[in-house]
C-alpha cells in the first residue's frame, strides 16, 4: 500500500522508541539511519524514562508481576480497575518492543535472578510460574538479556493444550485453548526461537498454536463460527496480554518473515477488520484504554489517532499487499 507522505511525516516525528521502527520499515532509511535512532531509545524520551525508573535490585516497583505495594484485596484489584503495569515484567516487556539493546540493561538478567521472586509461590524469576503469558513474556525476556530460560521452552511443549493452543487458566482446569494465551505464547516462543534456536519439538508446537489460530481465522470459534467477541476487533496500544486482529496479523508477519514465507490467506477476515478501521486520512484510531497505574502515558486517550497503531496496521497492510 501506498502511505500519504503527510501521514509517513507525522509517524516520524515520534519518540525514539517508534520512529526507528517507522524508519526501518515503513520509510526504508538506510540501515545507519534507523540504528542511530534506535540507538537514541537509551538516552532520550520513552526508553530513558522508563530505564531511571529501574530499582538498584534490578526490578521496576518493587515486583516481578505487580508492584510491591499492590493490594489484592485493594480498589486497585477491583474488577475494571486494571491491573498496574509498572512491575518488572511489564517494563521488559515494553522495553524489549521499543527495540532497547540488551546491553543497555547490564547485569539486570543477574540482579533478577537473585532479587525477584513471583507472587504465585515464590518461585525464582527466570524458572516462570503457572501462568502461559506470564511464562511467555519471561521466556522473550530471558532470551533478550541472555538468561537461561530453556527450561521455559520446554514448559510450553509441555503445556500445549490437545486443541493446539495455550490457556493460563490450565491449572485451573481448563482443556480449551484461549486466544489471549495462544496469541502471547506464541509471541514468546517466536522471540526466543529467533535469539536462540529451537528444538524440533518446540518449533512444532509453536506451528501448532498458530494453526489454533488460523483454522478459526483469528477471529471465530471453530464450533459456531461466531465472533469471538468484541475485543477481537479493537485495537488498542500499548498491546499488554490482550488480543487483537491486529495484534494477532503482526504476530504472523513477524513469524512468516522469519520463516522465509508468504502471509496465510486464512489472515483475510482479520486483515479486512484492520483495512475497515482505517480512517479516510490513512491513520487508525485508539479504540480503547487498557485501565490500570501507568509509568507515563505513551499514546493517546481513546477515540483519537495513534501514530502507534497506525504504524503496526500499516506494516502489517504492506507485508499482506506486497505477497497478494
Amino acid at each position: 500500500m501506498t502511505i500519504d507522505p503527510a501521514v509517513l511525516g507525522w509517524m516520524l516525528d515520534s519518540d525514539p522508541a517508534l520512529r526507528w521502527q517507522v524508519e526501518r520499515d515503513l520509510a526504508c532509511s538506510p540501515r545507519e539511519q534507523w540504528e542511530a535512532t534506535r540507538a537514541r531509545v537509551r538516552t532520550e524520551g520513552f526508553g530513558a524514562a522508563l530505564l531511571a525508573r529501574q530499582d538498584p535490585d534490578g526490578q521496576w516497583a518493587g515486583g516481578a508481576f505487580f508492584p510491591k505495594d499492590f493490594d489484592f484485596n485493594g480498589p486497585e484489584a477491583a474488577e475494571g480497575a486494571g491491573q498496574p503495569w509498572t512491575a518488572t515484567t511489564w517494563s521488559l516487556n515494553t522495553l524489549r518492543d521499543w527495540g532497547l539493546e540488551a546491553t543497555a540493561l547490564g547485569g539486570t538478567a543477574a540482579l533478577l535472578a537473585v532479587n525477584s521472586r513471583w507472587e504465585y509461590e515464590d518461585l525464582a524469576y527466570w524458572g516462570g510460574e503457572v501462568d502461559c503469558c506470564i511464562n511467555a513474556y519471561t521466556l522473550a525476556n530471558g532470551a533478550w538479556l541472555g538468561a537461561d530460560v530453556s527450561g521455559l521452552a520446554q514448559w510450553f511443549v509441555d503445556h500445549r493444550l490437545a486443541d493446539g493452543g495455550w490457556n493460563c487458566e490450565w491449572v485451573e482446569g481448563s482443556t480449551r485453548s484461549s486466544f489471549h494465551s495462544t496469541l502471547n505464547s506464541l509471541k514468546g516462543l517466536l522471540y526466543y526461537e529467533a535469539a536462540t534456536g529451537s528444538s524440533p519439538a518446540q518449533g512444532a508446537a509453536r506451528h501448532a498454536g498458530e494453526e489454533y489460530l488460523l483454522e478459526r481465522r483469528l477471529l471465530y470459534t471453530l464450533s459456531t463460527g461466531a465472533s469471538v467477541g468484541p475485543w477481537a476487533t479493537r485495537s488498542a496500544y500499548p498491546f499488554r496480554w490482550f488480543y487483537s486482529a491486529l495484534n494477532a496479523a503482526d504476530y504472523f508477519r513477524a513469524a512468516a518473515q522469519h520463516e522465509g514465507t508468504g502471509p496465510d490467506q486464512r489472515l483475510a477476515d482479520a486483515i479486512e477488520v484492520i483495512i475497515a478501521a482505517r480512517r479516510p486520512d490513512g491513520t487508525w484510531l485508539q479504540e480503547r484504554r487498557h485501565p490500570g497505574r501507568v509509568w507515563f502515558e505513551v499514546d493517546v486517550p481513546a477515540g483519537k489517532p495513534s501514530k502507534w497503531l497506525t504504524f503496526y496496521a500499516t506494516r502489517v497492510l504492506q507485508w499482506w499487499e506486497g505477497h497478494s
